[in-house]
């Protein structure tokens, strides 16, 4: 029996598939689930759905709720963490202020000022959660959720003893994606994927021994492929490999899409573009979309009644749950996971990075696999991100200040839209605006 904490579980539809996800397995099926979540309405509905979920299957899972994380905390194997630090007021800052300098950011969340700063803001807090589980439950895994993801992994690593993973789910969609722009069956799909989380490559995609490349770049001369994916098509052609991340994302950490506002709207449907396999979402290109998208999915979340919550248990291809029952079962399984680089499973990128890359996950815990050399191109643009990501961990961890502005200098998008001056300027703007987030740099 397993005792599984949801950290941020207000969130009701993710927890409910992570929840769902556990349940699917009759090895976890008992398992004692622990939500928590400072905002005590928000916990609540997702307890009462929790509850429901497990009385409809009459599974034999125990489910407790808490806003003491301390409390939470205490015996706990596995931590899932999915925790949002502030909320949209700051979120809305680290878009809109890079905005008024020229930075235009469709989401702001893992790179770029809105990246660095939403580190800033949330590494304190998943410290505390840290050093409470060294405590507590020092054995315990930490399988985490939340953006910037390489960052704030790298620092917990760093400055912590407890055993974190970074769990994303941009593979799992970017194969749904490839195998229905190459017209073949996702699940025939074999793939060999790493880099860094939201920027790693299908270094093979293949189908029955045959490479499904030929027919990606045929895809990318069809108009109705390529305006769903514009960014990750034209990449494929200049680089030679498709990418992880969605469009509209993947255009955030790169210099070549997002500094003319022409060239933002030639990448945006006219009309939109209806979600496809993966998360196709090119009509998200816009600067702020995915702010609106979580205001509007916050209102969403706490007009929602309970009673029209779906409470039938099903698998999704999030990797929470399947880490766990390998872990429990002593089940072999290949997941691709977010590590530090130290034991060198990418040998042309820093050893301290954080990287994504395939694990291989039993009874003996998670385990990453050795990858070797990037194609040069690839390691070339990870390499400029991650400059920036250890800039953004030493600025977290020491509290240092010319840190946080080199970090933002680094960054690829914002270097391409600023000069050095307007990047301080911009920086001391979010520094203002978003005082009550950041006291470690009051």
């Amino acid at each position: 029996m397993a005792t599984i904490v949801f950290l941020g579980a207000g969130s009701v539809t993710f927890a409910r598939n992570l929840l769902g996800d556990v349940l699917s397995y009759p090895a976890l099926a008992d398992s004692d689930v622990v939500l928590m979540d400072v905002d005590a309405d928000a916990l609540e509905r997702t307890a009462s759905v929790a509850r429901a979920m497990v009385d409809a299957g009459d599974y034999d899972a125990t489910v407790e709720a808490t806003t003491d994380r301390r409390e939470a905390l205490e015996g706990a194997d596995y931590v899932l963490c999915t925790i949002g630090v502030g909320g949209a007021d700051p979120f809305e800052n680290e878009v809109e202020i890079p905005r008024e300098y020229g930075v235009e950011q469709a989401v702001g969340d893992t790179l770029g000022p809105g990246g660095v700063f939403r580190a800033m803001r949330t590494l304190p807090t998943l410290l505390d959660v840290a050093h409470d589980m060294e405590a507590v439950c020092p054995d315990a895994l930490l399988l985490n959720y939340t953006n910037p993801m390489a960052i704030l992994c790298w620092a917990l690593d760093e400055a912590t003893d407890i055993e974190v993973v970074g769990l994303c789910h941009s593979v799992q969609h970017t194969a749904e994606a490839i195998a229905h722009y190459a017209g073949v069956d996702a699940d025939d799909l074999e793939h060999w994927v790493a880099g860094i989380n939201h920027m790693a490559w299908f270094l093979d995609a293949e189908v029955d021994g045959e490479s499904i490349y030929p027919a990606l770049h045929e895809a990318a001369a069809d108009d109705e492929h390529y305006t769903a994916d514009p960014v990750r098509f034209e990449l494929l052609e200049h680089f030679g490999y498709f990418v992880t991340e969605s469009s509209h994302h993947l255009s955030e950490y790169l210099p070549y899409f997002r500094t003319d506002a022409a060239v933002v709207e030639e990448l945006t449907p006219p009309d939109g573009y209806e979600e496809g396999p993966g998360g196709i979402t090119a009509s998200w290109m816009p600067t702020g979309a995915y702010l609106e998208f979580y205001r509007g999915m916050k209102e969403w979340q706490a007009e929602r009644d309970v009673e029209d919550v779906d409470l039938s248990v099903s698998r999704s291809n999030e990797y929470a749950a399947r880490i766990i029952h390998a872990i429990e079962t002593d089940t072999p399984r290949r997941v691709n996971a977010n590590v530090r680089n130290h034991g060198g499973s990418i040998t042309n990128l820093p050893d301290d990075a954080c990287v994504e890359v395939p694990c291989l996950v039993d009874g003996t815990g998670v385990h990453p696999c050795s990858v070797g050399d990037l194609p040069a191109q690839l390691a070339a643009l990870i390499r400029t991100n991650v400059a920036v990501q250890e800039q953004a961990v030493e600025a977290g961890l020491e509290r240092d200040e010319d840190a946080l502005r080199r970090a933002i200098k680094l960054d690829p998008l914002a270097g391409a839209a600023c000069t050095l001056d307007e990047l301080d300027a911009m920086v001391d703007d979010l520094l203002a605006a978003n005082a009550d987030y950041l006291p470690a740099f009051a």
